[in-house]
């Protein structure tokens, strides 16, 4: 388990470095406290896009899959080679939506302003992750916070996928 640092309410916060999530550069995901806590492995393979977030001890939690070659955006999350979620852009005007399908769970949705970082994760309504930039002064940088009780490796990969598809067309 990792040492995450929690905010007054509860929730547990996360930082990300946007424009890293390139082909072969692994990249850290921090605790509000600065510390690594999971590390996100970039991985080319041939028609796919590979991501395995592992923790600090480099055991592996997730994989992340994206078909490069795809009519509507789509990533695959994987938990012992298991499909653990499906993230899917959604075709809307004038704004930018994910459906996050957990197998066996609720369908959650993440909306608001996806290219800047300032968007929601609801379940049924209600947020179980904020993501934004407002919390941080440098320009490639994003927080992720999560409502307590909430699968923060299934967010995490969740927030990869959304950052990876957002600047895709559809």
């Amino acid at each position: 388990m990792t040492e995450s640092k929690s905010l007054e309410n509860g929730w547990t916060t996360f930082q990300l470095r946007h424009q890293l999530f390139s082909l072969g550069e692994d990249f850290w995901i921090q605790n509000a406290g600065g510390e690594n806590v999971y590390k996100a492995d970039s991985k080319a393979m041939s028609l796919r896009e590979t991501f395995v977030v592992a923790d600090v001890n480099d055991n592996e939690l997730a994989t992340i899959e994206a078909k490069l070659l795809s009519l509507q955006p789509t990533m695959k999350i994987l938990r012992g080679g298991k499909l653990s979620a499906t993230v899917k852009k959604a075709i809307a005007l004038f704004k930018q939506k994910f459906s996050i399908k957990v197998e066996g769970g609720a369908e959650l949705e993440a909306q608001g302003n996806v290219l800047k970082h300032e968007y929601q994760i609801t379940s049924g309504g209600k947020p179980v992750a904020t993501i934004s930039k407002q919390w941080f002064s440098l320009d490639d940088t994003y927080g992720i916070a999560l409502a307590p009780g909430q699968d923060e490796v299934l967010l995490l990969c969740a927030a990869i996928c959304i950052d990876e598809m957002a600047e895709t067309p559809g």
